[in-house]
């Protein structure tokens, strides 16, 4: 073989055995992450411990968990719970989850003046206390979102289901 007056040749052959000692190749890790998300285990943690506080307070509440991507893992309605419930908690889940903020954070700032653009978001965002992101080492692992009782009591729902995860959390260290 000859090689060609502008090194083709060489060329080729220097990728072939780059490729074939991996040079340029990315690694598994480079070509998909680690996520991590929230199991089924944890958002029980989470429903039961929402629950014993719905129940506390005398509540009939909606309790939805969901993953980062805003996806339901579980949700219970509790008996007498309004029909509307699911979809209001699901929507506080959602939005918890995928923008990462509390939906406490939206209410307030839809009542300052002008902010506004929030209601003409191109997907669904709940500008209502309820929805809590759930964090692990800052980032959004799932979100829980409440409904059924004020924005205040909901938000205060949610918050309880969190904490007896992070007790859990924290206990297995």
């Amino acid at each position: 073989m000859r090689d060609a007056p502008d090194g083709g040749l060489m060329r080729s052959f220097a990728l072939i055995a780059a490729l074939a000692f991996g040079a340029g190749v990315p690694s598994a890790a480079q070509l998909v992450k680690d996520k991590p998300a929230l199991t089924l285990a944890g958002a029980r943690i989470i429903i039961d411990a929402a629950q014993a506080e719905a129940e506390k307070r005398s509540l009939k509440v909606t309790i939805v968990v969901v993953d980062p991507a805003g996806l339901p893992i579980t949700l219970r309605r509790m008996d007498d719970a309004s029909l509307a419930g699911p979809e209001i908690a699901s929507g506080k889940a959602q939005t918890a989850a995928r923008f990462g903020n509390p939906t406490a954070l939206f209410e307030q700032r839809l009542q300052k003046e002008g902010q506004l653009r929030y209601l003409t978001f191109p997907v669904a965002v709940v500008a209502s206390e309820g929805g809590i992101p759930i964090k692990l080492d800052g980032k959004t692992v799932g979100a829980v979102g409440v409904s059924g009782a004020t924005s205040q009591e909901d938000g205060l729902i949610a918050a309880a289901g969190i904490a007896a995860l992070e007790q859990q959390l924290a206990a297995r260290k």
